[in-house]
């Protein structure tokens, strides 16, 4: 039951966002008649989720009663997890502020190098070592992710509920390429990927949470993101292909799936491709192909 109700309240709140976002005060909210105005003026990459014709400008907002200020940024098509300033009338506010007639509201994006930590926090910051769970558009980027060491959970038919649940229940940041999942109120870290590509989309995430310095490469299984750890040949000589046995002599099991990885041929070149990574060089490498040989 518990889990009915939030996959219909996802639903619901997925059609309330995502369809009503406008800034004309003709316009009419459903089944109520605007009786104010308020400017909304959306900066840096939070004008990504914005038509063309509202960008870097402010843009009158038509509202009735005092609406908490994350209902009509997300109107506008922004997820509140991508907002970490709100400033109101030249002063900073939390979501559980109430829009008032005549309020001019600047909102922002996380901040890269500026220290806001003086002002009030829009939510807690990340825990610990970060942690992620990727919506079923971002298979390769869950790969890749798992071979710089991220502990990221992917499966290809998660529902939204799912990712919700174990976002919450596990303290992990949703990384998707469906923004209006961001609109749940539950999930309060997550980011939308910009980028297509993977190559892009590896950098984009790295950037965005600050992860360089984290990058621990080989430590997790591609496939289910187990830990990997060291296992003795004679352990598993049955299970090794002939030519394995003869040329290969340090291997290592996940822990979860018991896949078996050892080094292969292509180790020098990912070490490579890892490396201009950490450099902020986008290279071009199939991982998913290049990674360590591994036992299916």
């Amino acid at each position: 039951m518990m889990t009915f109700k939030l996959s219909l309240q996802i639903a619901l709140q997925k059609m309330t966002y995502g369809d009503c976002i406008f800034n004309d005060c003709n316009q009419q909210t459903i089944n109520m008649k605007p009786e104010y105005t308020a400017e909304f003026r959306f900066y840096e990459e939070l004008n990504d989720f914005l038509p063309p014709e509202q960008r870097k400008q402010t843009t009158r907002y038509c509202f009735s009663g005092h609406p908490g200020i994350k209902d009509p940024i997300e109107v506008f098509g922004v997820p509140h997890t991508e907002v970490e300033l709100i400033i109101v009338n030249n002063q900073p506010v939390g979501f559980d502020y109430q829009l008032q007639a005549g309020d001019r509201v600047s909102v922002y994006p996380v901040f890269k190098s500026l220290d806001i930590s003086p002002l009030p926090r829009l939510r807690e910051t990340p825990w610990g070592n970060p942690r992620f769970i990727l919506d079923v558009n971002l298979g390769k980027l869950a790969k890749r992710m798992r071979l710089l060491g991220f502990d990221c959970l992917y499966r290809n038919d998660y529902q939204d509920a799912e990712v919700v649940n174990i976002a919450v229940n596990d303290q992990r940041i949703v990384l998707t390429r469906d923004r209006r999942l961001l609109y749940i109120k539950y999930i309060s870290h997550g980011y939308w990927v910009r980028a297509v590509d993977v190559e892009s989309q590896i950098n984009e995430v790295l950037h965005r949470f600050d992860l360089h310095n984290s990058i621990h490469p080989f430590v997790r299984c591609l496939v289910c993101n187990g830990v990997l750890a060291p296992v003795t040949k004679e352990d598993i000589l049955d299970r090794l292909e002939p030519k394995t046995r003869l040329y290969y002599n340090v291997f290592h099991r996940c822990t979860d799936c018991q896949r078996i990885y050892w080094e292969g041929k292509h180790m020098e070149h990912m070490r490579q491709c890892i490396a201009g990574i950490t450099t902020y060089r986008n290279r071009s490498c199939d991982v998913s192909n290049h990674f360590f040989n591994n036992d299916l």
